[in-house]
């Protein structure tokens, strides 16, 4: 990879080795902002796993497995002498008097009542650079910790009396999940967590081992998707206690040291706010799709009136109620057709979907068939698009099919209501007769249905599009890297500057938005001006040349770059045109 700014992008679970709403968020940024290079630390639970996407050349992929290794080291790229020489290091007296008083202060801030963020992060930091020289699992598993464990578990205020499972079990995940800290962080003049969960630990080592600021982006709402995941687990009182006070920590801990947060939605913040993000922190940045592939097309004129799902078989799409509302319109319009796109998450779900299905006497009514790589097509053969979820943050299940001109009857959760505005119909969740009513609504009147079709059309490309997504993620990767540029801080230079480049860089963008490009491009050179070997230089060129394109001046938007050229090889930048 060549030298440009670097972001290194956090993800929990999701790209690039699943497929999902925040994995396709992950690859579009990744594969269309091909100016930044990215390093992409994933963290996953299975370590043999295959990456679903294709990794773009400016790319670096880290894997970081929590499960599914005897070594905490398997996954480095270290050579086994290392490893042995940081066990032998690892005495029981080093343990004793270094690993000890760390992993109690760990332990207590995790499960205490009263959340402290800033030491959590402390402690984190400290455990980090001890596991850069001491071995992570003679530490964890020595006795001495075990007792310590014991002790402090015992002693919590407020938590219930755990049994000896319990206390294992609970020591397992602390292993587990902070095994993190034995993974080096790489340098990057951004991070960018996918959500505040346990990815954003590296960002925030990161922060304190590098510098380096943090952009956190919240498809939905981490917390509240662990409170309903835990609801339904089973746990023991004391695990149930202790994961609840694990999670909160680890949350409290991401907002705390995040330099901008950016859920997908409005409806997100009413979540960060309650707990404690500061409003001028909050920037809400839209999911948006790529209005040239997600075209419209008129009526598919279907022998048989269709009704369009894309979402995977999963408890929070709530296919059931779903399935419902199906036998209900059925009932008005006999040869009505429900066809489901979308790949099984979760076996047991999909048979009792099959199951309610066919005690209807649905089988010919209700289709699943299965993943899709053709989205655009999908919606498009469908007369109205429906999604009956339970949870959703900013789903692309509704803006894509918004795109393709295709009216949309949705569950009123999450940010669907802000992406629909009046172009489209809101029910309640869990609510058969009100999705089929507006449904059958629909499909009984083509004039509403083409009429519905192009506001949403209208209103997505006004407000959803994937050039305004990947716009404001650049806009906010060169305002956090100005803020923390690691050419900034070689070359020594003064606040004064920093701060007036960073003034140059807002102002720039905030007349761009408005059409002024003139004038943004004279604020764009000034900041480049200000620090012509910052990082951020090669994205701010861009800018100026993209200004450029749009006062009808192509030739003299490659000039510019030309122009800027021999500036930015003087610095080793790497400049995309």
């Amino acid at each position: 990879m060549g030298q440009k700014l670097t972001v290194m992008l956090s993800t929990e679970g999701t790209y690039p080795f699943y497929q999902g709403g925040v994995s396709t968020w992950c690859d579009i940024l990744v594969r269309k902002l091909s100016n930044i290079d990215y390093v992409l630390y994933s963290v996953i639970t299975d370590p043999y796993v295959l990456p679903k996407f294709k990794i773009p050349k400016h790319a670096l992929l880290k894997s970081m497995p929590l499960w599914g290794t005897e070594e905490p080291c398997e996954h480095l790229d270290i050579p086994f002498s290392q490893v042995y020489l940081a066990k032998k290091r690892t005495t029981p007296k080093v343990i004793q008097e270094q690993f000890i008083p760390l992993f109690t202060t760990l332990v207590e801030e995790l499960i205490g009542l009263d959340r402290n963020p800033q030491e959590l992060a402390q402690v984190m930091h400290a455990l980090y650079r001890y596991f850069q020289e001491y071995e992570y699992k003679e530490s964890f598993k020595s006795e001495l910790t075990w007792d310590v464990y014991k002790r402090i578990v015992m002693s919590a205020p407020s938590l219930p009396a755990p049994d000896l499972y319990g206390m294992i079990q609970s020591l397992g995940w602390i292993f587990r999940f902070f095994n993190l800290l034995n993974n080096p962080v790489p340098k990057a003049h951004v991070s960018h967590s996918s959500a505040a969960a346990f990815c954003g630990i590296p960002c925030v080592l990161a922060k304190l081992e590098h510098g380096t600021p943090i952009l956190l982006t919240e498809h939905g709402v981490y917390l509240r998707e662990q409170y309903l995941s835990l609801a339904k687990r089973g746990l023991s009182s004391f695990l149930n206690t202790f994961l609840v006070r694990l999670i909160s920590s680890i949350v409290t801990l991401n907002y705390a040291y995040a330099d901008q947060v950016s859920p997908v939605c409005q409806y997100n913040t009413r979540w960060e706010t309650r707990l404690g993000v500061e409003a001028d922190k909050i920037k809400v940045i839209y999911n948006g799709v790529d209005d040239k592939i997600f075209l419209p097309s008129p009526s598919p004129g279907n022998a048989h009136p269709t009704v369009v799902t894309v979402a995977r078989i999963d408890p929070n799409k709530d296919i059931l109620t779903l399935i419902r509302s199906a036998m209900l319109v059925k009932q008005r319009i006999p040869n009505v057709k429900y066809v489901i796109h979308g790949s099984v998450a979760v076996p047991d779900y999909y048979e009792e979907c099959v199951k309610l299905r066919d005690q209807l006497g649905l089988e010919a009514t209700v289709i699943f068939a299965g993943h899709t790589q053709d989205m655009a097509g999908a919606y498009r053969s469908g007369d109205v698009v429906v999604l009956s979820s339970i949870s959703e943050a900013f789903p692309y299940a509704v803006v894509e099919a918004m795109m393709t001109a295709r009216p949309v009857v949705a569950t009123n959760v999450g940010g669907i209501s802000e992406a629909l505005g009046d172009t489209g119909y809101i029910v309640t969740p869990r609510d058969a007769e009100a999705l089929a009513e507006q449904t059958a609504l629909l499909l009984q009147d083509a004039e509403l249905r083409r009429t519905l079709g192009k506001a949403a059309r209208a209103r997505a490309m006004s407000f959803l599009t994937l050039d305004k997504v990947l716009e404001q993620h650049m806009k906010s990767y060169i305002q956090l890297s100005v803020q923390s540029d690691m050419a900034m801080r070689e070359s020594a230079a003064s606040v004064h500057v920093v701060d007036r480049q960073r003034i140059y860089v807002q102002q720039g963008y905030t007349l761009k938005s408005q059409g002024y490009y003139p004038e943004a491009v004279t604020q764009f050179r000034a900041a480049v001006q200000m620090l012509p070997g910052a990082a951020s230089t090669p994205a701010l060129l861009a800018e100026i040349s993209e200004c450029l394109s749009h006062m009808g001046r192509p030739d003299a938007a490659r000039m510019e770059l030309e122009r800027m050229r021999m500036l930015a090889e003087l610095y080793g930048f790497k400049i995309v045109s």
